[in-house]
């Protein structure tokens, strides 16, 4: 599928109507798709120095998609974590766009490495990011021993 051009993704803040309207969205089909919302797995009001949350919006302003950045463990770990990636049904590119602005975005703040956690069961999710260079990294945090997480991660 060819790059889309019209597509702006911005940080705002996570708290924010935009931000929770793609956020009950998300959590709505994770519901569907793994039987869990993952909203226990993101703090909307934790912001960080080193960290984000941004929106992807189409030339016209339409709302297409959401991903969050933040540190994984420490302040200073040279790792972070891409949390609530979403992108509207039937926007092509929009994932891929956001996971390039957040690679930027956690590479400016000094992270070394991206990780992240899905479910085993959303497939596309998982075909999505090994097509965009992530592999299999040691669980960490509750994903630990948790058979339904496929944890992943790459260098930046």
């Amino acid at each position: 599928m060819a790059a889309r051009h019209d597509i702006v993704v911005l940080a705002v803040d996570a708290a924010g109507f935009d931000a929770q309207l793609l956020l009950d969205e998300l959590s709505a089909a994770l519901l569907r798709i793994n039987g869990d919302s993952g909203r226990s797995s993101f703090d909307a009001e934790a912001a960080t120095q080193r960290g984000g949350f941004y929106i992807a919006r189409d030339a016209a302003g339409a709302l297409l998609g959401c991903a969050a950045l933040r540190p994984l463990g420490e302040q200073d770990s040279p790792t972070a974590e891409l949390k609530r990636m979403y992108a509207r049904p039937g926007q092509g590119g929009v994932g891929a766009a956001l996971l390039a602005h957040v690679e930027a975005q956690a590479h400016l703040h000094g992270y070394a490495w991206l990780h992240l956690s899905t479910r085993v069961a959303n497939v596309r999710a998982l075909a999505f990011y090994a097509r965009h260079g992530y592999a299999s990294v040691a669980a960490w945090g509750k994903y630990v021993g948790a058979a339904q997480s496929a944890c992943l991660g790459k260098q930046l």
